[in-house]
């Protein structure tokens, strides 16, 4: 006998979201505990920093290229099987990557598939939020996003406990078991019953009598549908910002990757190293969701763009003091400036492109979005692992590499910005003025209507009188 679908808004919504919390604290905070694998994997396969940072940065890369293809399951088999099956695959991944014996088995496994299953995971996990919230909506992704900084606080703590009595690999083959939980959280993620439901459930359209032409057309209806080339030719605001954060991810997470090697190179404890990416996740425990609150807010709407430019100005002004000094009580300072700049990221990243896109077409420019996002961060380990190479391990000049793409980036946008507002300032005056003119023009015609007909109207009722 089928179960009947769970209501939304209702008690099961709040089960659902402690889901989607334990989710999302498995999938997005696990990235920031790579660094802590840096040294050892680079130890054990004897690579360059370039060579090891690939694993990060394919892990990273497919967490966010895996959107569009996520989209698709969640369309054709729901968000519960499409957690379980992200679960699957990161478990996989991480299980088989223990067992590898050179870097390029490790990209496949421990990069690749891990980080295609945790995209799967936290995407639907996301999604699922709307389904089952809509009056207390924000309220329930401020909520979810506290499990990113649990995550960020606990992984790196996790990771360097087990590293000593189990090493990497044995770490690895344990990481693949905690993975599953993705899979516990997915299971009860039940169906709920809302009016956008039949949507995701319909069958497939009915085969066209010509099959190349209608392959080719569906094909290009899937992309048009998931990816917004359209917008990005026709839309300056989203290209302006697409642009930005692409240059931008090319210096944001190298923080999160080469923090603790840093601060390890320069003499402080392999546990306090560790210790630093769990401040950062500390404080966006509290940070996050402020963040988030107060970038709901209705008195932001119209400088949203503006604060994201300004948190990337203020993140990459923060590298800066990383660089000048590795003293441990300067990097626990260094942390909880940093906290603040990435919260104000997190916060207002898709927010900003929600002001710019409509919501219409929010679901396909999203899904670009998220795609040439991971192109840059594909790109920016290895780039600065590349760096480290070429300057002997000086990894002050991660730091200023990481600040001088996050500064301009943040000047580039808010420059762009301004100019574009104030070339739309005089078009919205003109239509402002046509829409008057026209308006005039309307109840011009109104009133000599009106007039007639009372002219009309007081004809008749004199002629009647009369007789």
């Amino acid at each position: 006998m089928p179960r009947v679908p769970e209501r939304a808004e209702g008690c099961w919504a709040w089960v659902v979201l402690l889901a989607s919390l334990v989710t999302q604290g498995l999938t997005l905070g696990f990235p920031t505990c790579t660094g802590i694998f840096f040294t050892e994997l680079q130890h054990e396969f004897q690579a360059s920093n370039s060579e090891t940072s690939w694993f990060p940065s394919i892990l990273t890369a497919m967490l966010h290229a895996g959107g569009p293809l996520c989209s698709i399951l969640v369309g054709r088999f729901g968000c519960r099987v499409t957690v379980m099956l992200g679960g699957a695959l990161a478990s996989l991944g991480m299980v088989t990557s223990s067992f590898c014996r050179t870097l390029s088995q490790l990209y496949l496994t421990a990069g690749f598939i891990t980080g295609l299953g945790m995209c799967f995971s936290f995407q639907s996990s996301i999604t699922v939020l709307g389904f089952y919230f809509s009056r207390h909506r924000a309220l329930a992704n401020a909520l979810a996003s506290v499990g990113v900084s649990l995550g960020i606080t606990l992984w790196p703590l996790l990771s360097r406990y087990l590293l000593e009595d189990l090493g990497w690999r044995g770490t690895f083959l344990v990481f693949g078991g905690v993975f599953l939980h993705c899979c516990v959280c997915g299971a009860v993620l039940r169906p709920v019953a809302t009016s956008t439901a039949p949507e995701t459930t319909e069958g497939p359209p009915p085969p066209s009598k010509t099959p190349a032409t209608g392959c080719l057309a569906a094909c290009g209806r899937a992309i048009q549908r998931h990816l917004a080339f359209d917008i990005l030719r026709h839309n300056a605001g989203y290209r302006v910002y697409t642009l930005g954060v692409m240059w931008m991810i090319l210096g944001f997470p190298l923080p999160h990757v080469f923090l603790v090697p840093y601060a390890m190179w320069h003499g402080v404890d392999e546990h306090r190293a560790a210790l630093l990416i769990s401040i950062i996740g500390f404080s966006n425990i509290f940070l996050r969701p402020m963040a988030g609150l107060v970038a709901g807010r209705r008195d932001f709407a119209g400088h949203r763009k503006y604060l994201f430019s300004l948190a990337a100005l203020l993140n990459g002004l923060t590298n800066l003091v990383c660089a000048a000094s590795a003293d441990f009580r300067v990097l626990v300072g260094y942390c909880l400036v940093y906290s603040v700049s990435m919260s104000g990221i997190g916060a207002l990243l898709f927010q900003v492109l929600m002001d710019i896109v409509p919501m219409d077409r929010f679901s396909s420019a999203l899904g670009l979005f998220t795609i040439l996002e991971s192109i840059s961060i594909l790109i920016s380990p290895p780039l600065a692992g590349l760096l480290l190479d070429t300057t002997d391990n000086n990894f002050s000049y991660v730091f200023y590499m990481s600040s001088f793409f996050l500064i301009s980036a943040a000047l580039f946008m808010g420059g762009s910005f301004c100019a574009l507002q104030k070339k739309e300032r005089p078009d919205k005056q003109a239509k402002a003025e046509g829409a008057i003119t026209e308006a005039a023009s309307e109840q011009g015609l109104m009133a000599e209507d009106s007039c007639d007909s009372k002219k009309q109207l007081y004809t008749e009722v004199m002629y009647v009188t009369s007789v």
